[in-house]
Order: C-alpha cells, then structure tokens, then sequence
C-alpha cells in the first residue's frame, strides 16, 4: 500500500474527519489515479484510507478513517446499501431521489440519482473511477434496478483529469423519464440538461412555493432561470393565475412548456422568455412591472473562493432588481447553489440588496436542499444550496382590510 505523508500541523481537518487533502498538505508520497493510500501524519500516526488524485489540488479524498477498513468490493456494497437504506427511510414524496451525495454519503466524487426505475450516475472523482465497476455492480444490487445512465460530463472531472463520458451502463432504450413529485408529473431527459437531468434538491422548495402560492393568493409569479419550469408548475399547482417563466435555454423552456401541459395546466395561463435574466428584470422595471411573487433559483455563480466577491456583486444585483419588481405583500424566494457564498455571507448580499431597492422585508423561512442530499457535519462545503423565503411587507398596510382578520 502506497503512503502519503502529511506536512507537521496539516494532519487538523483529517483528525476532524474533515475528507479532502489538498495539495500543499502533502510532504511526501504519490500513487496512481484513484489508487487506494494510506495517509499518515508527519510523525507516521494513520490518518485515513483515501483515493489520490495525481491531477487534483485536492490530491486524496478519503474514503475511511478506520485503519481495519478495506477498500474492497464489500466496502462499496456496505457503503451503497446505506445510503439507499436512508433514502427508504425519508419517505419521500416522489419517485426521483438523489440515492448518493458523495462525500456525504462516504463515497467521494459519486452522485447516483434514481428516476423511476432509471438510475444516473455521475463518476466525478478519481476514486471512484478507478472502482467503477464495484460500484455499478452494487449499485444494481442495491436498488433492483436493470438500467442505469451515466452522466460524468461536470466539469469536476476536468480538474481531476478525467475526460467527459456519457452513455448507457447496464440496459438501454429511450433517456426520457416522467417522474412523480408531490402530486405533479414532471419529463426530464436524462441524457441532456444540467446534473443528471433534474434538480432534485429543489423538491421541497418546490411544494413550499405551491403552499406559499395558495395561502398569499399569489397571481403574478415571475419564475427566473425556470429550467425546465418546476416552479412554474409548483406555482400553477398553487393557484397562480399567471407566470412567466425566464431562461437562456429555449429547449428548457420547451421542456417547461411540456411540463405545465402535463399537468393539465392551460398554456395560456404561461409566458416562456428564452432570455436573460438581468435584462429581462431591467426591462420590467423600466416598464413599471409589478409581481406578487418571483423565483430566483440562478446557476453556481462561485464555483470557487476564488470567484466569491464577483459572485456576491452578481447575487446583488439580481436580489436588487428583483426586490424592486415585488408587490408589497408579495414573496421572494431567492437561493444560492454556491458553496463557496456561505448562509450568513448569503443572507447579508441580499439584505444589501433590499435596502439598495428601498424595499422592508422579513424572513419567513430558509430553505436548503431536501433531506435526501444530506451534508456531512464534518463537511460544511456539502451544504452548497441556501434559499431565503421573504415577504414584502412595507406598503402592506394600506392592502389590509379594515377590522379584524378571521383566521383561516
């Protein structure tokens, strides 16, 4: 077994079972990729089993703190069967589930989504490469499943030297799937779109929306970066009287238009903008526009820290404008899939915001991703999504009936 050894004081985050070693941690050691090694602290204790990465600045991911552990064929069936077990567990309303959230789950570089009895696998790390028939072969194990599709086209895999690779597993046939979530019919394809076809981790902030939507008496949504429109049905399924929806993408929204279809919804409730978003939100705003609720879901705008001050101007300025174009009483539901924009920093960029529009506004919930993408409490970077629900509330006064309100 090959050793890496760790510089004097770098063994800390390892000893808090934090499961990255970066590069300049390492004094000693090397290995091929995703080969299996033992690290040890600069004085030789055990540290940690992990898969090196020779092209990575994180050059081991661990995959156990345990010394008895062995990276063998039954440490991927016991690893995958527990997450799978969780997944049962969560009772979750849908038939789309995000089976493996990598380091979270103790499987490094993986992400497995299940749509119906499709499985999509994403190999993003060196690691599980180089294991990636153990892990197939589990993974059908685990599930029942007979088809599964890959999707190691992130850009991830780049910064760990892998090319982009897509295509069947195990089975075959069409890569559309109809999913079920919280009463709705959702399509996605997933041989196409961003991840693995779907945002799954949006699944509870969707009902959210509907609820908000039926209990605020929210007519005019505008959805923006809509994707594939899950809010916009969310919203519609809510009593939404109109919605338009915002993205760069026109096959998206062309999907988003075959989603509200497929629940039965009338098109001429929708407006589909293949445009961008800022100068759509400027325009509005230029034409006196007003909304009783707006979605701002955009995609990773930090994807490193490197990129956080250009991110926060950008979640600003978006928050801004979209404050700007909200009724008084009405919702915004704003997120951040950052991990580098932490919650507090997050919160901060957009109570800059609100005070830039002139506009009062409260906090009525937070919204993360949903429990079948649990975050590591040793690992903080895994809590990548962050959602604020705020209501507008200055102005709202003079909306309010005179008298006492009933409760509902």
């Amino acid at each position: 077994m090959k050793t890496i050894r760790l510089k004097a004081g770098k063994e800390r985050s390892l000893l808090r079972h934090h499961p990255w070693v970066f590069e300049g941690a390492i004094d000693r050691g090397r290995a091929d990729a995703g080969e299996t090694v033992r690290v040890e602290a600069a004085d030789g204790r055990f540290l940690a089993w992990g898969a090196y990465a020779p092209s990575s600045k994180i050059r081991v991911r661990v995959w156990s703190f345990d010394e008895a552990e062995r990276i063998d064929a039954n440490f991927f069936e016991r690893r995958l069967r527990t997450a799978v077990a969780l997944r049962q567990r969560l009772a979750i309303d849908s038939d789309g589930v995000r089976l493996v959230h990598g380091e979270s789950d103790g499987l490094p570089g993986l992400v497995v989504d299940r749509y119906g009895d499709t499985l999509v696998a994403q190999f993003g790390s060196s690691g599980v490469e180089r294991h990636k028939a153990l892990i197939i072969d589990a993974l059908l194990r685990a599930t029942g499943c007979t088809r599964l599709y890959e999707r190691s086209d992130a850009s991830v895999r780049q910064r760990e030297g892998l090319p982009p690779v897509t295509g069947w597993l195990r089975g075959d046939g069409p890569t559309e799937c109809v999913i079920h979530e919280h009463g709705w019919r959702l399509s996605l394809d997933v041989a196409e779109g961003h991840k693995t076809g779907y945002y799954l981790d949006q699944r509870d902030s969707r009902r959210d929306c509907a609820e908000l939507t039926r209990r605020f008496g929210l007519a005019e949504v505008l959805n923006c970066y809509s994707y594939t429109g899950g809010f916009t049905v969310a919203a519609l399924a809510g009593g939404a009287r109109h919605v338009i929806s915002i993205d760069s993408s026109a096959a998206a929204l062309q999907r988003a238009r075959h989603n509200v279809e497929l629940n039965g919804f009338d098109l001429a409730r929708c407006r589909f903008l293949d445009a961008d978003v800022n100068a759509s939100l400027r325009a509005f705003v230029a034409e006196g526009r007003r909304f009783d609720a707006i979605v701002l879901d955009p995609p990773k705008l930090a994807p490193s820290a490197q990129h956080v001050e250009r991110a926060a101007r950008a979640y600003k300025d978006v928050n801004r404008l979209a404050l700007r174009l909200l009724r008084p009483g009405g919702i915004l539901l704003t997120y951040s899939c950052s991990g580098a924009i932490g919650v507090e920093l997050f919160q901060k960029i957009v109570a800059s915001a609100a005070d830039e529009a002139g506009v009062d506004a409260v906090i009525l919930a937070r919204h993360g991703a949903a429990p079948d993408h649990p975050t590591g409490l040793a690992f903080p970077e895994g809590e990548y999504l962050k959602g604020l629900v705020l209501w507008r509330r200055d102005g709202v006064a003079e909306l309010l009936p005179a008298g006492p309100v009933a409760p509902e």
